[in-house]
């Protein structure tokens, strides 16, 4: 059974689609750990409702992104999990965090990469009058959004569509497609 660490800084909806996976065996794996650097994440009372252990690193209290990963580091060495899964993470992971983990930590991103990194996806799809966006899911490494990719879904986007009713169907692919994501990972040699 394969160990998962789930790093969080809001709701963890997508967190919770994981726990979902993992009871179900649906991927043959466990969370043995939620890190969250928002105290405020309600993805911290996901994890306490399914008793999953929880650490609060809150970057606000380092002086630097390097310090902040270092941390991060330090208790992902504890934990050693096989995987490390980005789920609402919302920091820029230095050098120091994706040279510790090569390969072994994966980012949800809600648009069809390389298109539109960073934030705001939603609403440049439509702005530029995309056809369609997506969700994509991909290996973490030293530039933004920018790692190899795993597996993309994608959505047709309709004139009535809003950046938040297009967010929702994002959304809801992003739930589907990360397990898949998680188990060709975990399943590959």
């Amino acid at each position: 059974m394969f160990k998962i660490a789930v790093l969080i800084s809001g709701n963890g909806s997508n967190l919770e689609a994981l726990i979902d996976a993992c009871k179900k065996n649906v991927i043959n794996g466990s969370i043995d750990i939620v890190i969250s650097n928002n105290p405020d994440a309600y993805g911290i009372q996901r994890a306490k409702n399914h008793s999953i252990n929880y650490k609060i690193i809150d970057n606000n209290r380092f002086e630097t992104r390097e310090d902040f990963d270092k941390a991060l580091v330090e208790e992902l060495n504890d934990s050693n999990p096989d995987l490390i899964v980005l789920a609402g993470f919302m920091r820029i992971l230095t050098s120091v965090m994706t040279e510790a983990f090569r390969n072994k930590i994966i980012n949800i991103h809600p648009s069809l990469l390389p298109k539109y990194k960073g934030l705001n996806t939603h609403y440049k799809a439509i702005k530029n009058k995309d056809i369609y966006s997506g969700a994509t899911v991909h290996i973490v490494n030293e530039k933004l959004d920018s790692g190899k990719i795993i597996l993309q879904k994608k959505v047709k986007i309709l004139k009535s569509d809003s950046g938040t009713t297009l967010e929702k169907k994002i959304l809801k692919i992003e739930h589907q497609i990360y397990p898949k994501a998680i188990i060709r990972l975990l399943t590959s040699d």
